[in-house]
């Protein structure tokens, strides 16, 4: 599959200087680290959450999981966790899974965590569990500057 067609053209669009990494089949966020000798605080992982009015996207560290409650007191109200299909109607240009962190590219509001404030390099699933995007910590920053930034997770381990 390699690069989802969304994430494509919105680096694109966007002039985003970006790397492709291809990387053997992996099942989570951590191995995809591993596999490519990423360190995993410097990869994204997307979790969509439901709230009111619609979907918003929570990026979180691979070494970590989205604390719902933090997301929830950022942005004034209770979420919870999108259902698989919710998650496939969105991102129908995904594997199941392979969430991006791009989340103007969809269409969606996001809450970034702070972990990622100031990184040299981020990194994230392109659409698929075998290619990983790469984009400068100045670049990714700029593509999310227009969403809160705050303390959302929490370290596994």
């Amino acid at each position: 599959m390699g690069v989802a067609i969304s994430i494509q053209r919105y680096l694109e669009d966007h002039n985003l200087p970006y790397d492709v990494l291809t990387h053997k089949l992996t099942s989570c966020a951590e191995a995809t680290a591993r596999a490519c000798s990423v360190p995993s605080e410097m990869l994204a992982k997307s979790v969509l959450v439901r709230r009111k009015e619609g979907f918003l996207l929570a990026i979180v560290p691979a070494s970590a999981d989205v604390r719902l409650n933090a997301l929830g007191r950022v942005i004034g109200e209770p979420v919870g966790l999108a259902t698989e299909d919710e998650v496939a109607a969105i991102f129908s240009d995904c594997e199941p899974g392979a969430v991006p962190p791009l989340a103007e590219a969809y269409g969606l509001s996001a809450v970034v965590d702070k972990e990622f404030d100031g990184i040299s390099d981020v990194y994230f699933e392109g659409g698929d569990h075998r290619t990983l995007i790469h984009l400068s910590g100045p670049d990714f920053e700029s593509v999310t500057s227009g969403f809160a930034h705050a303390h959302i997770s929490e370290r596994r381990g």
